[in-house]
C-alpha cells in the first residue's frame, strides 16, 4: 500500500491510515453520481460564478489587468483556492480540459499577484485599502487565505504533481512563520491554518510548519483576538484549547479548530489534546447536534448554543460546518480505530451536506432548517430554503466542490492487521496486491457485494453502522450464510481476503420513527422518520393535505412508496416513504391563534403524508418543508 496522494496523511499515532487516493476508484452508485456531477456542473458553475462576483477581478486589478474596483468580503481570496483544491482533485479522476485550463491559468494568475515577501492577499494589497496588512487578525482572515492556499497546492501536488501552487502557498508560509513564530502572541480569528500548517509539513518534512500550528493552537485563550464581534467565545478565544470541554461559539470555527488539533494530536501523540477532543465530541453529540448532523443553532452568530438549543426552523446548520465536522469525524476515526465516529460522518455526508447542493449540481443552501414554513422569507446570507446560485459569502459553495472532488478518499482505512471498509460505496479498492471490488446501492439498499481478486494475510473488517439492528444483519461468504460477532461496531472476518472470495452484507434498512430529548423543546412531542443514515422530511410539493398542519397517527407503519419527483442523484439517497397522518380538511388561517383544550377535534379526517430524504428537498420551487411532525398520540385531548 502507498501514501500520500489524498487529502489527509496522518501523523505516526495514529492507529489506522486511510487508503491512498490513488487506490480507490469509484465505479458506481451514488459516490459516482457525486463525482460525475461536480465535473461536469459543480465545478464549471463555480468558475462562471468567481468571475460573476467579481472574485477573480480581485487578483487583476492589482496587476492592471482589470478596472473593477474590489468587490467582495476580506476572505474572498479563499473562494479561489477552495475551487483551486476541488480542481485538482478532481483531474485525479481524468482528465478534463475544461478544468485543466482553468487551474493553470488561476495559478499563473495568483503566483504573479503574490509579492517577493511571499504576501498575497487582494483585499490587504489594493492601494486603497482601509487596512494595512496583518493589522486585523480578529477579522482580516489573512492566516484562513493562506490556509486554504496551502490545502489547495497540496491537493495540486499529490493529484497532478503540480508543484508550482504548493510553491506560492509554501513562499506565504514561509513569511508567516517568520512574522509569527517564536514569542509573537498572534493567532488568527478564524481557524483553518492549523491544519493546513501541519499538512504542509507532512508535505515537506519541514518541522517549522508543526511547530507554528502547535503555537497557533497552544496561543488560544490568552487574550489576543479580544472581543471581536461577538465576544472571545465566538472566535474560541475565551480559553485555552486544553481546557475546552463543550463546544461553543461560530461553529465552522470550532469544527476547523478541533480538525487541526486532533492533526496535532496524530503527529505529537499528546495524550491530553485527545481526551479533550473526545470531550468535545461527546459533548457535541449529546447536546448541541442536528438530527441531519447540522451544527449551529443560532443566527445571530453562526454558533453553537445551549444544551438541547435545537431549533428546527432557526437551525443555522451551515453547510461549511457539515463539511468541517466531517474532516474531524474522519481524524478522530484514524486517531482512535474506533466506527463510531464515522456514524457522524455519514449523518453529515448524507443528510446536511448532500443537502447543501441541488440535483443539478448548481444552486445551494448556506443554511440548513429543518423546517421552512410556507411564507418563509429569503436572505441573501442564509437563502432561508431558497437554493440559490452563489451567495455574497460564498464560502459554501467552493467547500462543496472540494468535498465531493475527495470523496473517494474516506472509503476504507487500514492498519497492520487489517483493511476496514469505512462506508459502503460501488468502488474498487486496491492495496497490497489485493483488490476488494464493491458493489452496492447504499445508502438507498442495504445490500453490499465484496469481491476479492489477490491474497493477503490480513483481516478485513466491515463497519456495521450503529443505526442497524445487529438481529438483523446478515453475512454470506460465497454464497453460504455465516454467523457474525459485532464487536466495537466491526465485524472481522478471518482469512476473507482470498482470490475469489465472495463476501455479501446484508445491512437492515426498515425505516425508523424516532424521537428526540425531552428537553429539545423544539421538539417535544414530535417524530422524525430515518432510513438506515438517510433523515426524511415532508415537503409541500409531495402532499396534497397541509403538512405544517398534519400529525402521525401513533402506531403508524412507514412503507417505501417510490422515486417519483426525486432526481438522479437524490434519488440514489433512498425511495420516497409514505405514512398515514391526521390530516386538516379545512386551511390552517380558519383556525384560531390559540383556542381552549378541549374535546373538541379541529382534525377531521385521515390521509397520507408523502417523505422525502430531507437532502432532497428544496429542489423546486419553496415551499413548507419539515422533518419532525407532531404525534398524535390521543386525539383528541381529553379534559378530566
Amino acid at each position: 500500500m502507498t501514501e500520500g496522494s489524498g487529502p489527509l496523511v496522518p501523523g505516526p499515532y495514529a492507529r489506522r491510515r486511510p487508503l491512498d487516493k490513488a487506490a480507490v476508484v469509484v465505479t458506481g452508485g451514488i459516490y459516482k453520481k457525486w463525482v460525475q456531477r461536480n465535473i461536469s456542473a459543480t465545478l464549471p458553475h463555480a468558475f462562471e460564478q468567481l468571475e460573476i462576483s467579481g472574485t477573480m477581478d480581485n487578483f487583476r486589478r492589482l496587476l492592471g489587468e482589470s478596472p473593477a474596483s474590489f468587490r467582495g468580503l476580506p476572505f474572498q481570496d479563499s473562494d479561489v483556492y477552495k475551487t483551486l483544491e476541488g480542481a485538482a482533485w478532481s483531474l485525479s479522476f481524468g482528465e478534463n480540459p475544461v478544468i485543466r485550463e482553468w487551474f493553470e491559468r488561476t495559478v499563473e494568475l495568483v503566483g504573479r499577484v503574490q509579492q517577493p515577501d511571499g504576501y498575497i492577499n487582494t483585499n490587504f494589497q489594493r492601494a486603497d485599502r482601509e487596512q494595512e496588512p496583518w493589522s486585523d487578525l480578529t477579522n482580516g482572515h489573512e492566516l484562513y487565505c493562506l490556509g486554504h492556499l496551502l490545502q489547495a497546492g497540496i491537493a495540486a501536488h499529490r493529484s497532478i504533481g503540480d508543484q508550482a501552487l504548493l510553491e506560492i502557498g509554501r513562499r506565504f508560509a514561509d513569511l508567516v512563520v517568520d512574522r509569527f513564530g517564536g514569542d509573537s502572541p498572534a493567532t488568527c480569528g478564524h481557524p483553518e491554518i492549523e491544519t493546513a500548517m501541519i499538512e504542509l509539513y507532512r508535505e515537506t518534512g519541514d518541522s517549522k510548519y508543526l511547530d507554528l500550528a502547535q503555537r497557533f493552537i497552544e496561543r488560544r485563550g490568552n487574550g489576543f483576538i479580544g472581543e471581536g464581534m461577538f465576544g472571545p467565545q465566538y472566535y474560541q478565544d475565551d480559553m485555552g484549547v486544553r481546557e475546552t470541554r463543550i463546544m461553543r461559539g461560530h461553529a465552522v470555527r470550532a469544527l476547523y479548530l478541533n480538525a487541526g488539533v486532533t492533526d496535532l494530536y496524530l503527529e505529537t501523540g499528546d495524550t491530553e489534546l485527545l481526551d479533550v477532543m473526545k470531550a468535545q465530541w461527546n459533548d457535541m453529540t449529546r447536546y448541541r447536534m442536528y438530527i441531519t448532523g447540522g451544527t449551529g443553532s443560532r443566527h445571530r452568530d453562526e454558533a453553537f448554543g445551549d444544551a438541547y438549543e435545537l431549533p428546527s426552523e432557526r437551525a443555522y446548520a451551515e453547510t461549511c460546518a457539515g463539511i468541517a465536522l466531517m474532516h474531524w469525524a474522519w481524524r478522530m476515526h484514524l486517531a482512535t480505530g474506533e466506527p463510531g465516529y464515522l456514524d457522524e460522518y455519514e449523518r453529515c455526508l448524507y443528510n446536511v451536506v448532500s443537502a447543501g447542493v441541488s440535483d443539478d449540481g448548481t444552486h445551494f443552501f448556506y443554511s440548513n432548517p429543518l423546517q421552512r414554513r410556507r411564507d418563509h422569507g429569503a436572505s441573501q446570507q442564509e437563502s432561508a430554503g431558497n437554493r440559490l446560485p452563489w451567495f455574497s459569502c460564498a464560502c459554501c459553495p467552493p467547500n462543496v466542490t472540494r468535498t465531493f472532488s475527495s470523496i473517494d478518499s474516506y472509503l476504507a482505512s487500514t492498519s497492520e492487521e487489517d483493511i476496514a471498509v469505512t462506508t459502503y460505496a460501488t468502488a474498487q479498492l486496491a492495496f497490497e496486491g489485493v483488490t476488494l471490488e464493491m458493489v452496492t446501492d447504499y445508502p438507498a439498499a442495504g445490500e453490499v457485494s465484496i469481491t476479492v481478486t489477490g491474497e493477503s494475510s490480513r483481516d478485513l473488517k466491515l463497519r456495521i453502522p450503529q443505526w442497524a439492528d445487529i438481529s438483523e444483519v446478515r453475512l454470506r461468504r460465497n454464497g453460504i450464510a455465516t454467523d457474525i460477532v459485532v464487536e466495537s461496531g466491526w465485524v472481522r472476518l478471518e482469512g476473507a481476503l482470498t482470490d475469489g472470495n465472495l463476501l455479501q452484507l446484508d445491512l437492515p434498512l426498515e425505516p425508523k420513527l424516532v424521537v428526540g430529548h425531552p428537553e429539545i423543546d423544539a421538539v417535544r412531542g414530535a417524530t422524525a422518520v430515518v432510513r438506515g443514515p438517510v433523515v426524511y422530511c415532508a415537503e409541500q410539493r409531495d402532499n396534497i393535505s397541509p403538512i405544517d398542519a398534519a400529525l402521525f397517527r401513533a402506531g403508524t407503519r412507514i412503507l417505501e412508496h417510490d422515486k417519483a419527483e426525486l432526481g438522479p442523484v437524490s434519488a440514489a439517497l433512498g425511495p420516497r416513504l409514505r405514512s398515514q397522518a391526521y390530516v386538516r380538511v379545512e386551511t390552517a388561517d380558519n383556525i384560531p391563534l390559540y383556542y381552549e383544550y378541549s374535546n373538541d377535534n379541529p382534525v377531521v379526517g385521515t390521509g397520507e403524508v408523502i417523505l422525502r430524504p430531507y437532502a432532497s428537498w428544496g429542489n423546486g420551487e419553496p415551499d413548507s418543508m419539515r422533518v419532525w411532525l407532531p404525534v398524535a398520540e390521543r386525539h383528541p385531548p381529553t379534559v378530566q
